[in-house]
């Protein structure tokens, strides 16, 4: 269920910097701006006001941001394809659309707001709700099934991988201990025993205790980083010459993966005595941002969500590259 305001409360990360990193790639009539996590279609939209002429491809696995984005992009529609479908699935999504080369990709790694407001959804720790965690609510195991079904060496290793959570052998064995008394239903159970599992003087830095775990589980159940490994280098191929690609991140394993991404394809590959570099060996793309950049003291204060977020981008150089 859609909640009527999520719209109204849907404030995009970064906006402004990400509009001018993308626009200078969708001047010209045509070009095709892919938003492979469309969200409630905040940047989309900014980046069809800023860009007339040009057209989106909008890709989310959820079919309730959708539903929201198709109706806030409602004054664009002539210009709007929408496809629910997970971003790994960004070739197939292409080769329906009939479109192999596009000027422009967007992928926004956060949670929108639609997923973290609609309680039921079962994302936040500060509520009690059903742990679902799923992005695709009908498809695949629940965060419950994870929590309730893995051995505590499993648990462990997802709270570890995921979660970079240095408590992660206690914590899974107190869930596993908890759950031999009855299953895991809701998220505030599951709050309170992470909590207890964590030493006191640990529980007093760090933000909230249960964070880092209910990251690892979001991205365990929707298989986040694997999908994010399989996205980047179709995302890359899909783009042709003097196309960008912009990422935004929220954490470090998904930064490292954009990091290491664009570096390589922003790399010659060549031996280093060599006088000239062959084409074929020259970088397929160039670095628009110097690091990862951040948002400023101002954005910050006023949507707290935008805290974490690192934008890298990149722009292709020539088709032979």
């Amino acid at each position: 269920m859609i909640e009527q305001n999520a719209g109204a409360r849907h404030v995009p990360v970064m906006l402004g910097r990400t509009v001018e990193l993308l626009a200078p790639a969708l001047a010209s009539e045509g070009a095709v701006y892919v938003d492979c996590t469309l969200g409630l279609g905040g940047h989309a939209r900014a980046i069809l006001e800023r860009c007339p002429d040009a057209r989106l491809i909008g890709i989310d696995r959820d079919a309730d941001a959708l539903d929201a984005a198709r109706e806030r992009l409602a004054a664009h529609a002539d210009r709007v394809e929408l496809y629910q479908a997970v971003y790994d699935e960004l070739g197939d999504v292409l080769a329906e659309a009939r479109t192999p080369r596009v000027q422009a990709i967007l992928a926004d790694l956060g949670l929108s707001s639609l997923q973290i407001d609609t309680a039921e959804r079962g994302f936040a720790y500060a509520v009690d709700a059903p742990l679902d965690m799923r992005m695709t609510q009908s498809e695949g195991p629940s965060a419950a099934d994870v929590v309730n079904t893995y051995a505590a060496s499993d648990l462990a290793r997802v709270l570890r991988t995921y979660g970079e959570e240095r408590f992660a052998d206690r914590i899974a064995r107190a869930i596993v201990a908890e759950r031999a008394r009855r299953p895991f239903e809701t998220s505030a159970r599951l709050v309170e025993t992470v909590a207890g599992a964590i030493p006191a003087a640990a529980r007093k830095t760090g933000g909230h205790p249960a964070k880092r775990t209910f990251q690892a589980l979001r991205i365990e159940v929707n298989r986040e980083l694997d999908a994010l490994a399989g996205l980047l280098p179709q995302a890359l191929d899909a783009l042709a010459p003097g196309g960008r690609i912009a990422v935004l991140a929220y954490h470090s394993l998904e930064d490292r993966l954009v990091k290491n991404a664009l570096r390589k394809a922003s790399t010659d590959h060549a031996p280093r005595d060599l006088p000239v570099v062959p084409a074929e060996h020259r970088a397929r793309f160039r670095l628009l941002t110097r690091g990862a950049e951040r948002p400023d003291d101002e954005e910050h204060e006023a949507n707290p969500r935008a805290a974490s977020a690192r934008l890298r981008a990149a722009e292709r150089l020539s088709e032979d590259s």
